[in-house]
């Protein structure tokens, strides 16, 4: 084979191999990407509405304070709102699979579930 022909053959090896390197990692990267999700907790009438919510890794939670007096959100050592003025909100994003019972700590009979799978 003349050394122009395996030069050309070459060169087209070398484009149709970097070809599929890209097409693959750009399919990787495609596979991989996540869309987080963001999710509504609603405190209303001394209750956490849905009082057990399943969420993602990633993804965030907003709690509203649609009660005219403050609350919390707080799951102890994992999450804690503070205090949640009325008409105000919160975000937490979970980064750690698990279940989490929080309560408010001004109202302890408003208690909530978050699942993080």
């Amino acid at each position: 084979m003349p050394s122009s022909s395996r030069a050309s053959s070459s060169r087209v090896v070398r484009t149709r191999a970097a070809a599929l390197w890209f097409v693959v990692a750009a399919g990787f990267v495609c596979a991989t990407t996540v869309h987080a999700a963001e999710h509504t907790v609603v405190m209303d009438g001394v209750k956490f509405e849905p009082a057990a919510l399943t969420v993602s890794s990633g993804d965030t939670v907003v709690w509203i304070n649609k009660d005219p007096f403050p609350h919390t959100a707080t799951a102890r050592g994992v999450f804690d709102s503070h205090e949640i003025a009325a008409g105000k909100s919160w975000k937490f994003t979970p980064g750690k699979a698990g279940v989490y019972e929080y309560v408010c700590t001004l109202h302890p009979g408003m208690k909530g579930t978050l699942t993080v799978k």
